[in-house]
């Protein structure tokens, strides 16, 4: 028995002992007979961001073989506004390397996410799954190289305050318990998206909590490690399910909403990238950042006025991206630099062993710690779609090895300061800024959108979707008009408290 995939927190990968990249449909129905499974789920990620589900009831061998061979029917138009009632008919196909056990279900059932695919049986051009893998063949078939991502979950867990060890107001960065309250609550989160297939990297709770009308409001995160892009989009969708579901169980509430109340941390959806080629993180060279890197970054750096179409997708994101709340607010990027938009996080590129320095009886590990260096993009919150976001980033990434000049993008963009330091008021002002409402995001889009739908990754019907959508929340000056009003900001985040 192989002792990696024994270890392995997805139950399916321990028992098949086959990574869930491998898993087939003989894996699954055997799978399904050996541990007595009655119920098999579809989920599938609609136009709100959300997982919806079909459940099916395994009537026998034959019906089970038939629902994982060919899908079954759901009504398009009902799922995405870009499609009309009367042609909405769409198949709704599960990928096995999704397959997990549902945590929550009363009867053991098995749940697979499910690509889209049109009346023609061909992949739906603008369903956000297809559109992500899209996006990830495209910058293989532009560079040679993988694209890969990881996001870094925050989200605030609101319950009623019992009054005890009080949290220290916006002091809440990896604070154990008592004084963090709900350690307990993001563990459970932990392992059971693990168990579901997520890779994660680590939890704690963030900066952010506070008290309000009689209840704590704190703020957590999870990290996920780096994988193929299009896995990552599948992790966090499915972790944000896990993580609401888990809170309904518990009696708390949950947000991932990029703004609770104002001068208090809001929630992002920092996502983290790196570059892949034959199994080598292609980030650094000679122990700095490489050249392929700061093409990707250059490229990010062009398209950023569109990013935050995909990133940041309601009215209350624009509250988030203002100065001195940890969120960029213009288009740079710098080495361990919480005010840029793009960060390059403190790598392993010292020269020491630091566990052998921290353990001395350790020898020495030669650890190959440059498989670790990504690059961050700060700008997204958990209003994003993830699939369109992912895609978005891939597709920017893209276009840096594409541009002539991305070295010169480069080093022009580049920062190594504070930008909201009063003695860098010079340096801010050389420097473009993202926008600062949906409108204005959709008007970037609108100007940038050819690089998008540049080699089909996005349709144009997705692209006049987004933008009309945007649009449609008027808000072009909505951040001034209510920026003294608390009672209009509350009524604004109440609305979009359950966004994404």
């Amino acid at each position: 028995m192989n002792q990696e995939l024994s270890m392995s927190a997805n139950q399916l990968v321990a028992a098949l002992q086959k990574p869930a990249s491998e898993f087939t449909k003989a894996d699954i129905i055997s799978y399904i007979k050996e541990n007595d499974i009655r119920m098999v789920n579809f989920m599938y990620p609609a136009a709100d961001g959300r997982l919806k589900t079909l459940n099916f009831v395994i009537n026998d061998a034959a019906y089970l073989d038939a629902i994982l061979t060919c899908g079954e029917r759901v009504d398009g138009s009902s799922l995405f506004s870009f499609i009309e009632a009367g042609s909405s008919d769409l198949y709704v196909v599960p990928r096995f390397s999704t397959a997990f056990i549902d945590p929550f279900a009363e009867t053991t059932t098995l749940s697979m996410l499910c690509s889209y695919f049109n009346k023609d049986g061909e992949l739906l051009e603008s369903s956000p799954e297809y559109t992500l893998r899209k996006a990830c063949q495209a910058f293989t078939d532009v560079t040679g190289m993988e694209f890969q991502a990881m996001g870094e979950l925050e989200y605030y867990v609101i319950a009623e305050d019992d009054g005890l060890f009080p949290a220290t107001d916006q002091r809440g960065y990896h604070e154990s318990a008592p004084y963090a309250k709900f350690n307990d609550f993001r563990t459970d989160c932990m392992l059971h998206i693990a168990r579901a297939g997520g890779q994660i990297k680590y939890g704690h709770s963030e900066v952010g909590n506070f008290t309000l009308d009689g209840k704590v409001y704190e703020q957590n995160e999870i990290e996920f490690l780096p994988v193929r892009a299009d896995r990552a989009a599948d992790q966090l969708m499915i972790a944000k399910w896990v993580i609401r579901n888990l809170a309904y169980q518990y009696g708390y509430d949950i947000t991932f909403a990029p703004k609770i109340t104002t001068g208090k941390a809001g929630s992002g959806l920092h996502i983290h990238m790196r570059i892949m080629k034959d199994g080598q993180n292609q980030m650094l060279k000679d122990g700095i950042l490489s050249e392929t890197a700061r093409k990707a970054i250059a490229g990010m750096m062009e398209l950023a006025p569109s990013i935050t179409a995909f990133g940041n997708t309601n009215p209350t994101s624009y509250f988030r991206l203002v100065p001195h709340q940890e969120a960029p607010t213009n288009i740079c990027w710098g080495d361990r630099n919480r005010s840029v938009l793009v960060r390059v996080p403190l790598g392993w590129s010292a020269k020491t062993d630091m566990c052998m320095l921290a353990n001395p009886l350790e020898a020495p590990s030669h650890y190959d710690t440059t498989q670790k260096q990504t690059v961050e993009m700060r700008s997204p919150d958990g209003s994003a779609d993830l699939y369109q976001l992912i895609a978005g980033l891939a597709v920017a990434c893209r276009h840096g090895f594409e541009m002539e000049n991305a070295l010169d993008i480069a080093e022009k963009t580049y920062v190594n300061v504070n930008i909201h330091k009063k003695e860098n008021e010079d340096k801010l002002k050389q420097l473009a800024q993202l926008p600062d409402s949906c409108v204005a995001s959709a008007d970037c889009l609108e100007k940038q959108r050819a690089s998008f739908e540049q080699y089909g990754v996005f349709s144009p019907a997705m692209i006049d979707g987004i933008i009309s959508k945007l649009r449609s929340y008027d808000d072009k000056t909505l951040r001034s008009d209510i920026q003294n009003n608390p009672d209009a900001m509350l009524a604004l985040v109440r609305k979009y408290f359950h966004c994404g």
